[in-house]
């Protein structure tokens, strides 16, 4: 049977972790789902959460902060899947839209999929954008990452990505980004490998910083960098 490798990285996510757990397990798939959980050295309740699953999932813990990348990196090395998903820690995204998502490389018609918060649906019409000043922001950071990498997504930042077991093979290897530079880079090497690339429109609930939000205007800054980085400097 077809396997799919869920990585969820997770750090101070001890509000939403268990009830997290609990949606991604009850989610029917015509495929063997495997959880591999990466602790990024979380500070609150989460490591004694992930402990109730030990033995039953693929719990990895870091022995000190590193960031989302890392987390993601750490995922993807020990993830045994055909297909392999990145799963937010939090509840901003549904769970039950994974068929949707794996559906275009099942299929054998994408290589890669995102699932976009802004692409126009019945699926996107209520999602709840928190900041707006943060939504213009990433439109450009979307438009100039297509420029540079000829991938043109709509929500680069989306937490949903999914990647054929080919695909990982190519990008795992080469990724070094650390904390939300992730993003950016994973997008070009998309681009740089001519990897066939799909976006499909998913349901969001956005979360304030107060709720737990991480990525913030820094990162955003620093995106730029990342962009340029990634699609110009870094060789193939």
């Amino acid at each position: 049977m077809t396997k799919i490798s869920i990585i969820i990285p997770v750090y101070n996510e001890e509000k939403t972790l268990a009830v997290l757990v609990s949606a991604v397990e009850k989610v029917e798939l015509p495929l063997e789902k495997e959880l591999v959980f990466v602790d990024d050295f979380s500070s609150d309740g989460s490591r004694d959460i992930l402990l109730n699953y030990k033995g039953k999932h693929k719990i990895i813990f870091l022995d000190k902060n590193q960031g989302k990348g890392a987390a993601v990196k750490r995922g993807f090395q020990e993830a045994t899947g055909d297909i392999v998903l990145i799963q937010d820690a939090d509840l901003e995204y549904n769970p039950e839209e994974y068929p949707d998502l794996i559906k275009p490389i099942l299929d054998g018609t994408a290589d890669v999929v995102y699932g976009s918060r802004f692409l126009k649906s019945e699926k996107t019409k209520d999602n709840k954008v928190v900041y707006r000043h943060g939504l213009l922001f990433s439109k450009a950071l979307n438009w100039l990452s297509g420029i540079f990498s000829g991938v043109p997504t709509s929500d680069m930042y989306t937490c949903y990505k999914v990647f054929s077991g080919r695909a990982i093979g190519i990008i795992h290897p080469r990724l070094v980004s650390k904390r939300f530079g992730i993003d950016p880079e994973l997008t070009a090497w998309v681009g740089k490998n001519k990897l066939k690339f799909m976006e499909v429109p998913i349901s969001y609930k956005g979360r304030t910083y107060e709720e737990g939000k991480k990525i913030n205007w820094k990162d955003g800054i620093a995106a730029i960098w990342h962009i340029v980085r990634f699609n110009l400097l870094s060789r193939k």
